[in-house]
């Protein structure tokens, strides 16, 4: 389905219209985390904000950037995602949080995703399940770029994108306890790196809509380092995962 763009339509859900978005896009969850995006931006502006969806525009090397926040989950996040791609926007950069799986990520640390587990249910609208989730490779070598030249401890691989938040937190509250468990189990010996909630539709409908789109992520903790006594402080500043997106956008932009 061609997307066409029309400057005067305002989108829906994320209430902008095509003057308001630049060709690039930062997406935290967290509407409250726009404003904080945002001061790294160029005169940057608030836009609008409805529902879930805040966003802030501003510039980057003298290019039009928006930040706009997605909400938890997949479906919000491919709201925004289809609207913003139909307003003109073609480059994507998730900024979040994650939680660790693999014990050599540590709170802290900034996980860049090559691709994602795909344990949510919007992109099986978009693709069948035996299709990957993959990030584009210009969008993740500048984010690596980035985090290498920030100097920031980091973990680069696959992440795994799940809907329910609890399933992940808690699973033996769970009716099927056992499926979440022997799941976790695989992705353990896969070696995926961290879990949390957005990159698999991120990815996919990046794949669907010919968008390039990658992620980074602030490791709040490691359920598995806390299960090996391992007593490691959560961390909740987001600050790094930040920085290395936006020098992300700065080098994806100077490369275009």
């Amino acid at each position: 389905m061609k997307m066409l763009k029309d400057n005067n339509e305002i989108k829906y859900h994320i209430g902008c219209t095509a003057n308001d978005i630049g060709k690039y896009c930062i997406l935290p969850g967290d509407p409250g985390r726009c404003e904080k995006i945002a001061k790294y931006l160029d005169d940057a502006k608030f836009i609008a904000s409805n529902r879930e969806y805040t966003t802030y525009t501003g510039y980057l090397s003298g290019e039009k950037v928006s930040v706009v926040s997605t909400g938890i989950g997949g479906p919000s996040t491919a709201i925004a995602i289809e609207e913003l791609a139909a307003l003109g926007a073609h480059t994507f950069v998730r900024v979040g949080t994650c939680g660790g799986i693999n014990t050599n990520v540590c709170p802290g640390d900034v996980v860049i995703a090559t691709s994602a587990v795909r344990c949510d249910g919007t992109t099986r609208e978009y693709a069948p399940e035996c299709f990957p989730a993959t990030a584009d490779f210009e969008v993740t070598s500048a984010l690596v770029k980035a985090v290498k030249e920030l100097g920031f401890t980091h973990r680069v691989g696959v992440v795994h994108s799940k809907d329910a938040f609890y399933g992940q937190a808690n699973p033996e509250s769970m009716p099927v306890a056992r499926e979440l468990l022997d799941k976790w189990e695989t992705w353990k010996r896969l070696g995926v790196l961290a879990s949390e909630m957005e990159a698999s539709t991120l990815f996919v409908v990046g794949a669907a809509r010919n968008l390039r789109s990658g992620a980074c992520f602030n490791v709040i903790w490691n359920q598995e380092r806390e299960k090996l006594g391992i007593k490691d402080e959560e961390h909740h500043d987001t600050e790094k995962a930040i920085r290395v997106a936006v020098e992300a956008i700065k080098l994806l932009i100077k490369r275009d």
